[in-house]
């Protein structure tokens, strides 16, 4: 201000003065008002120039003004030029947040002071069936109609999570949700939701698995308990009393066949994959196979007093597998066994291989009386019969296809299943050609057990 002051001073001495020398003073009077008035003149041409220039969309980099303007002029840039470079960094912030929170996992959604939606990510609208545009500003209750989360969000407060059924894509693949709200600014609300599907049905598998060997363990239990009782009370003669035995050593058997499935599956589930120095010879491992099928096809034929199984076992290439001896041998036995106790006396249960150049595939064919579609997604669940009764009588522990599948996982191999009612059944094992070779490579590589 005072520098301003003092060039008007400065300029009107320099006009005035001059005039009042060569001619008087009323001539520098005048000589300083006309001045004044064109200073005035000027200045305010050049505010008015000024307020255009603060009224544009972008000022000017280089502004034509002098003095006192180009200082304030200057500052004015600088100011805009860090609000703008601090805006860019919000925005960038913003943008990043908002970035972040679509990539999450989890449904996020913002609901204003009266519970509409202000904004969601594609989680939260895949989860709950929103649409993203159509649904900004419609109350959250309109759209999310499950009962509980009505009750839910009419409550107080909402200190745990609320358990509700999400968007699903099919009858059969149900979406389980975990909902909590949380409020947060001035009477807004924030949604967060949780895929716990998997959770849901490892945890009912968890609960069907205890159920399933609790009722398994209790059923021969109760009737050894049942002998013992009678052997003990009862006056029995020599015969009687060994009929009571060989019942008593068959649901024995039962029950250790029951715990070593139940061990082989946990070892399966919490143990390293077999590593890749081990090979197994393919042909020994089919004679394994052949003679426990002859085994158990014959006691079968006896318990139930009829015709043995036919069994056809195709020549085994001579391969070698890359894996655990007694893993592979696992499954392989229980494909056959499973085929050997539901299909009827008589029938036929044939065993074959097929190689390409990236698989080998063993089937075992049988003549049973096939498995409905509707069963064929649960076969590899523990304790899933589809005969209660039958795989009882045969000795089966309702787990032989879930161990058979784990065997496979750790091996990098797949268990395909193909049945059609009332003409039988086909369960293919296949390995990757990187499971295969036709010799073992090294010397030191040998044949587990």
């Amino acid at each position: 201000m005072f520098y301003v002051v003092f060039e008007l001073l400065f300029w009107l001495a320099l006009v005035a003065l001059p005039v009042w020398i060569w001619l008087d003073a009323v001539a520098a009077l005048l000589a300083a008002s006309a001045y004044l008035v064109l200073h005035v003149l000027i200045q305010d041409w050049k505010f008015t120039r000024f307020q255009n220039w603060l009224n544009s969309t972008y000022l000017q980099a280089n502004p034509a003004w002098s003095g006192a303007w180009l200082d304030v002029a200057t500052r004015i840039q600088r100011q805009q030029l860090l609000a703008e470079n601090s805006s860019k960094l919000h925005e960038r912030r913003l943008q990043d947040f908002l970035l972040a929170i679509q990539a999450s996992p989890n449904g996020v959604i913002l609901l204003d002071d009266e519970a509409r939606i202000d904004w969601c990510n594609d989680t939260a609208a895949s989860h709950l069936g929103l649409d993203v545009k159509k649904d900004r500003l419609q109350h959250i209750v309109h759209l999310v109609r499950d009962p509980l989360f009505t009750r839910y969000f009419a409550q107080e407060n909402h200190p745990s999570e609320v358990l509700i059924d999400g968007r699903s894509t099919s009858v059969s693949n149900l979406r389980k949700l975990s909902v909590q709200l949380h409020k947060y600014g001035d009477g807004r609300l924030l949604l967060l939701s949780r895929d716990v599907t998997e959770v849901v049905k490892a945890e009912a598998m968890r609960r069907d698995f205890v159920a399933n060997v609790s009722h398994e363990i209790r059923t021969p239990l109760t009737v050894l308990g049942g002998f013992v009782e009678t052997l003990q009370s009862v006056p029995l003669d020599a015969n009687d009393i060994q009929k009571y035995l060989h019942l008593m050593a068959i649901q024995s058997d039962r029950m250790q066949s029951l715990v070593a499935d139940l061990l082989t599956l946990s070892q399966l589930e919490v143990s390293q994959s077999p590593n890749g120095q081990d090979y197994v010879s393919l042909p020994d491992l089919i004679n394994q196979v052949i003679s426990e099928a002859n085994a158990l096809t014959s006691l079968i034929a006896d318990q139930f007093s009829g015709q043995k199984h036919e069994l056809i076992f195709d020549q085994a290439p001579c391969l070698y597998l890359m894996g655990s001896k007694s893993e592979l041998f696992s499954a392989l036995s229980n494909l056959v066994s499973n085929a050997i106790r539901y299909t009827p006396l008589g029938g036929l249960v044939h065993l074959t291989f097929s190689q390409t150049d990236d698989r080998l595939t063993i089937s075992v064919k049988d003549t049973g009386p096939g498995i409905a579609s509707e069963h064929l997604p649960r076969l590899t669940e523990r304790f899933y019969r589809i005969d209660q009764s039958r795989s009882r009588e045969t000795g089966g522990t309702g787990l032989g296809l879930a161990i058979t599948k784990h065997v496979m996982q750790r091996h990098g191999g797949e268990l395909q299943i193909q049945s059609e009612l009332g003409k039988g059944s086909t369960f293919n094992l296949i390995f990757p050609a990187s499971r295969i070779s036709n010799q073992i490579a090294t010397p030191d590589l040998h044949t587990t057990t």
